[in-house]
Formats: C-alpha cells, structure tokens, sequence
C-alpha cells in the first residue's frame, strides 16, 4: 500500500481490500475518495483470483462521515454532466459480480451508508453510530435512497430521513443495514470469519447467482421463475458446478477453478 493516498489498495490471498485513507477529515468522500474506490472495484473484476472485496477505512473514528462539505471539496456538481460521480460509484457497486463486505471500522453518515448499502455485507462493532443527517444542512439522501429502501422497511427509512437522528449498531443490525455487530475488539475476527465462509465457495456460483439476484429485482414472480430456471440450467454446465457435484459424490473438497 502507498501512503498519502486517499484510498488503499491491498491484495490479501483472494481478498482485495479497499481503505478510505481521510482519517483526519473523518474519512469523507471527495472526488479522490470515488475515483480510488472504484479503482478498487475495476481491480477486482479483472483479477479472476479475488473472491471477495473489503471496504473499510483508516482509524478507529469514522467508516465514513459523508460528503466533504468545504467548499470544492466534495459537495460539488458539475450540472452539465448526465451523471453524478457518486451515483455511478453506487451503480458500479451494484452490479458488482464480485462479493463485498463492509468493515464498518467507525461512525456512518450521511453519504458513508450509501457506501455501506452498496456491498453485499457488513460487519460493525457495537460502538458505532450510523445517521442520515442531510436535512440537519438543507439537503436530503437522495442518492443513498436508491440503495436504502431495498433494505430497511419504509416507516423506519422515513424516520432516519426525516429527523436526521443517529442511531446505534443494533439498531442498524435490526432494521437489515448490517448483518452482525460485535464488541469493537473482535470486529476483525468477525470480518475474517464471513470471508473464510465466502473464499472456499464456487466463484463461479456466487459470480452468477449475484448477477441472476440483481437481474430478478425488477421481475414479476413469472418473470423472475423463467429467468431462473433458465439459469439454473446454464450453471450447471459450468466446471465448477461439475467439480462440486464429483467431489460430493467423492467426499473429498472441490478444487473451484471459478469457471
């Protein structure tokens, strides 16, 4: 990893591990902070050897407080542009083939849950606090919403939105931001314990059934059940489905090729 750089990258085994390396600013979002991230992402999908990616940051204080509010900083548009930078992030996130975790190091605001709801899964130690507090400044989580209201139910998303108000780790865990929370000292024991459940499983299983789960989102029952059982179908000519079928048969480990 290189220092100075306001996102990290660093291959461990088959895991590609993302750092927002803002610690003095919060770990905030600028266009640096974007730009790394999805370097990151672009890493992992040309490198068939990564299994699992891993967002965090630097520090103990902050996954990541939000936008950074100075001026020209983060909080900027450029309004002949189609596209927000941001939202593309979150759109490149989403259709990622390549399971995510989130290692949720620190407080989550504001434009960090959209980065928080953007990966697969996420990990938080009991301490944390997560909030919307965009209308405490005039504006609203807009972008963040796209991401959100497919996890939490709309009465609990509407009172984050509405009041602005932070709320803890369990609350987060209850509601389906997070999937567990633990005391802060065993927060990376978690986190290696989800990746160890993820690395020994079929690439190629998990590449296309994240593709077929985005895919059915927007489907009908009928249409999603067509979809499927086509897909199903065409998994199992793949030579991971092959390979996990013998070495069931054989008792003995798979040796996944991830094709």
């Amino acid at each position: 990893m290189a220092e100075g750089q306001e996102v990290l990258h660093e291959r461990r085994g088959h895991e590609l591990w993302i750092t927002i390396n803002r610690p003095e600013k919060r770990n905030a979002i600028n266009q640096a902070v974007i730009a790394g991230i999805r370097e990151g992402y672009e890493q992992a999908h040309a490198d068939p050897d990564i299994r699992v990616i891993v967002l965090t940051a630097a520090g103990e204080k902050a996954f990541c407080a939000g936008a950074d509010l100075q001026p020209g900083k983060g909080f900027a548009f450029d309004f002949s542009q189609p596209n927000v930078e941001y939202a593309d992030l979150l759109r490149l996130a989403s259709g990622s083939t390549v399971p995510s975790i989130a290692r949720v190091n620190g407080v989550c605001m504001a434009g960090g849950m959209g980065l928080l709801c953007m990966v697969d899964m996420a990990v938080a130690p009991d301490d944390v606090i997560f909030g919307l507090p965009e209308v405490k400044v005039g504006v609203f989580p807009m972008q963040v919403l796209s991401l959100m209201q497919r996890l939490v139910p709309q009465r609990v998303l509407r009172e984050w939105c509405f009041t602005g108000e932070p709320f803890p780790a369990e609350e987060a865990r209850i509601h389906g931001l997070v999937n567990h929370v633990v005391p802060r000292g065993e927060l990376d024991e978690k986190v290696d314990w989800l990746i160890e459940r993820l690395s020994d499983k079929s690439p190629t299983a998990i590449r296309r059934g994240k593709y077929a789960m985005r895919a059915i989102e927007g489907m009908t029952f009928e249409q999603a059940i067509a979809y499927t059982e086509s897909q199903i179908g065409t998994m199992a000519l793949t030579e991971d489905a092959k390979e996990g079928l013998a070495a069931f048969n054989e008792k003995r480990k798979p040796q996944w090729t991830g094709r």
